[in-house]
């Protein structure tokens, strides 16, 4: 199908709840790569009776275009050549069509394809090290039909620190604002707040969040409420990103209450919760703590979440939260790597498989389900599987029908090792199914709405022409695994299930404002304590206009 700047996409069942729209049959209208309300009536049209048509998808929270990932392709050789990318066969002039390798972390243009093909159009990468973040911008660009952006880590690094230390919030946010732009990113992340440093300094960890870090003054609590109110002061699209301190302990649920707690009345959104909805410790065996996580984000419309969820077979660890890393390493014995950042963050990297006869597995997959089907609010409680944490991206689809297919979610549960699954809701028996409208809210609309795009995650007028069309099918894992049609700014370029075009993908980051006096102090700690000089640190030329704060 041709490439035309007007498309009626004719007589589908939308599903876009950000308009209120939930099965009805319409025609969606483009025009310059935009949704428009109407079109002549000669305009080309793509026939879409009987179909099911939703905004394109909207990965809030993935590892794809980190240098972490290199990392991590580099230490899984032997997916290289058990899942090999061909190039695909791009209509004219749509090229050159590249190949590439699959796995768990799948080289950057078989990314970008991959995720065209299950109809997702923007994906954020939600890790990045500031020093690291040129590298970042590189694989986006090398990641075609997602727009993309990074989210830049903070929290560890030393600079932030030593202002939190001496009571500077004020600059403490202007060195944020500044960070921001300079790494191109489009949100701060947290990672284990003051953790990682802790960790560098010889100290283990920091279990609760009065602990001071490393012989310092400065508390994970004073951190997470630094960074959160320099978010929401500098207005930013996303509020702060936070993967909280003790991820993968027995009940740690308790410290992820308790950071909950904290951020008490501001915007603040908590990732990949199911690892960190843990019960048990101390003596006592792991349990399922997600009714009382979830509890709490139903009760406070000021919190948003991602879920994380783990779904059985291969997958790849890989964070910032490198004392988590080098835990699992040794109870594993699997390789693994490990990377110090220079005053910013540390990384790690472990190769796992999630097994349904392992009874933390299986625990940790029943946890998933149960924070998506205890939710009373899907718009803040959106789907991830932390690709590649929880396993793959293209894991979704199946994801999705475990969510909607009580009868499918019912004979997977008797599979798995029940060994830890006394008292889980998932065991005694939860009954919702995820409807069509749901499923578009914690894939496109939902996030789209956490991350402050406007422009995403609906068809109404204005919005970006990202459309996914799907046939319907009664194999729910099927209907989404294989769209029938992925329209991109208002280009086909999925048509049966075969990508036709490989367009470059839009970059999306924010440029807050600062006072500019930080900077002489920055130049100060650059030149004393950095082997990167400050005038080489900033990203430049960061392509496109950045996000309008509001």
């Amino acid at each position: 199908m041709s490439a035309p700047d007007r498309l009626r996409i004719a007589g589908g069942t939308v599903y876009d709840p950000a308009n209120g729209v939930d099965g009805e049959i319409r025609d969606v209208c483009i025009e310059g790569g935009r949704i428009v309300e109407r079109l002549p009536a000669d305009a080309p049209t793509l026939d879409a009776k009987g179909m099911v048509v939703m905004p394109g998808g909207v990965d809030i929270h993935a590892h794809f275009a980190s240098s972490s990932c290199n990392h991590a392709r580099r230490l899984a050789p032997d997916e290289h050549a058990a899942d090999p990318a061909p190039a695909p066969a791009l209509s004219e002039g749509e090229g050159p069509p590249r190949s590439g390798t699959g796995g768990t972390v799948p080289s950057t243009f078989t990314t970008g394809y991959r995720y065209a093909g299950l109809g997702y159009t923007t994906a954020f990468d939600a890790a990045v090290a500031p020093l690291t973040a040129r590298h970042s911008h590189s694989e986006l660009d090398d990641t075609p039909c997602v727009d993309g952006g990074i989210f830049v880590l903070m929290g560890n690094d030393e600079y932030l620190l030593r202002q939190i230390e001496a009571g500077e919030r004020d600059r403490a946010r202007d060195y944020a604002a500044w960070l921001l732009q300079a790494t191109g990113a489009y949100a701060i992340k947290i990672v284990n707040p003051g953790g990682v440093e802790a960790w560098k300094t010889g100290q283990r960890n920091v279990s609760g969040l009065d602990d001071p870090i490393g012989g310092r003054s400065v508390t994970p609590r004073a951190i997470l409420e630094t960074l959160a109110d320099a978010a929401n002061a500098l207005r930013l699209p996303h509020p702060v990103h936070i993967h909280c301190n003790n991820l993968g302990v027995a009940g740690n649920y308790a410290t992820t209450l308790a950071s909950m707690e904290a951020l008490a009345g501001r915007r603040a959104h908590f990732t990949h919760i199911q690892f960190h909805s843990y019960g048990g410790g101390g003596g006592q065996p792991w349990s399922s703590a997600a009714s009382r996580i979830i509890e709490y984000v139903n009760a406070h419309p000021e919190v948003s979440t991602d879920v994380g969820q783990v779904m059985f077979g291969p997958a790849m660890t890989i964070t910032a939260d490198a004392p988590v890393e080098y835990l699992l390493h040794k109870s594993s014995g699997r390789r693994w790597t490990n990377i110090d950042v220079e005053l910013e963050t540390g990384c790690g990297i472990v190769p796992l498989t999630y097994k349904d006869k392992a009874a933390v597995s299986a625990l940790q997959w029943a946890i998933g389900l149960e924070l998506f089907l205890l939710s009373t609010d899907p718009w803040r409680v959106v789907l991830s599987t932390d690709h590649p944490n929880g396993g793959s991206f293209l894991a979704y689809p199946a994801l999705i029908e475990l969510l909607m297919d009580r009868s499918v979610r019912d004979e997977r549960l008797k599979q798995v090792n029940p060994k830890l699954l006394a008292g889980s809701a998932l065991a005694d028996g939860l009954a919702r199914e995820y409807t069509l409208g749901e499923i578009a809210i914690i894939t496109r609309a939902g996030p789209a709405r956490l991350l402050g795009l406007t422009h995403k995650g609906h068809l109404g007028p204005g919005a970006d022409a990202d459309v996914t069309i799907y046939s319907r099918d009664p194999d729910i894992a099927k209907m989404f695994s294989t769209p029938r049609y992925v329209v991109k700014s208002g280009a086909v370029i999925v048509e049966e299930g075969q990508l036709r075009r490989a367009p470059a993908g839009r970059r999306l980051h924010v440029a807050p404002g600062y006072d500019q006096t930080v900077l002489r102090d920055l130049r100060r700690h650059f030149d004393r304590y950095s082997t990167v000089a400050f005038d080489n640190y900033p990203v430049r030329d960061v392509p496109g206009e950045p996000v309008a704060i509001a």
